[in-house]
């Protein structure tokens, strides 16, 4: 991926939605560094797999576990399974995501429910059940957010309050697991070329951003929309020791997007 500047050897990183996207290169830049990577993913296990294909042959371990965050119990029995084969953790990223892009005022009580079970029951689970097998070892834990929170997109009311919800825990937990040597931030990216962005334009048209990335990129002062790579630099900048003395804070990486 180039340009990796931070030591993470002997560490262990859970990932979560990492079989593709901002995930994925989290998962490989943080192999790429030297960490062992828990390789998370709700449906395609072939797309894990070769996840965890990279993370070995950059000469580190590879864990590929399911589960559907939108149900306590997957989410329970993910954490038991990490305990039992990996035996702690230093690096959370709560980077997976799921819900229905349609108007608030559309949204189906499921819609509402399952959007905040996959973001923010979740969220709370993997802190609960990380928090124990990062004791002793300057853990880190990363929130992925989005630009939604702070500017309307079409389609994202439900998805925004949830990402919203999740800024806050991350500003909450940023100050209680400090005095547990746990740096807790979070990174919320503009658009980023991915399959959940062009399915979220192709659904809904976009609003004013549109559907091509084109167009995005013009709507961005940086002139381009960003790789997945590039937010994966500022996750890894928040697990290093470079990052210890931000506490809570939401990082933005949007490329000027927000600003105009």
């Amino acid at each position: 991926m180039g340009g990796v500047t931070y030591d993470f050897a002997g560490r262990v990183a859970l990932v979560t939605g990492s079989s593709r996207g901002i995930g994925r290169a989290t998962a490989t830049l943080l192999a790429e560094s030297g960490a062992d990577v828990v390789v998370h993913y709700r449906r395609d296990e072939d797309a894990a797999r070769a996840v965890a294909a990279e993370v070995e042959r950059c000469g580190r371990r590879g864990f590929v576990v399911r589960a559907d965050l939108g149900s306590s119990e997957e989410v329970a029995a993910m954490m038991d399974t990490v305990a039992r084969d990996v035996g702690h953790l230093d690096v959370l990223v709560a980077n997976a995501a799921a819900t229905a892009f349609k108007p608030i005022r559309e949204l189906k009580p499921h819609n509402v429910s399952r959007t905040l079970e996959t973001i923010v029951h979740s969220f709370v689970a993997l802190v609960q059940g990380a928090v124990p097998l990062m004791k002793q070892r300057r853990g880190s834990i990363v929130t992925v957010s989005g630009f939604d929170t702070v500017r309307v997109i079409a389609g994202h009311g439900m998805l925004a309050a949830a990402k919203s919800a999740l800024e806050t825990m991350t500003r909450y937990l940023g100050v209680e697991l400090a005095a547990e040597d746990i740096a807790v931030n979070g990174v919320m990216p503009g658009m980023v070329d991915t399959d959940s962005a062009r399915t979220w334009a192709e659904r809904t048209g976009g609003g004013d951003l549109g559907q091509d990335p084109a167009t995005w990129a013009r709507r961005t002062p940086r002139g381009r929309v960003a790789a997945p790579a590039e937010i994966a630099r500022i996750v890894a900048f928040l697990c290093s020791d470079d990052a210890r003395w931000l506490v809570g804070q939401t990082i933005v990486a949007d490329g000027g997007l927000t600003l105009v």
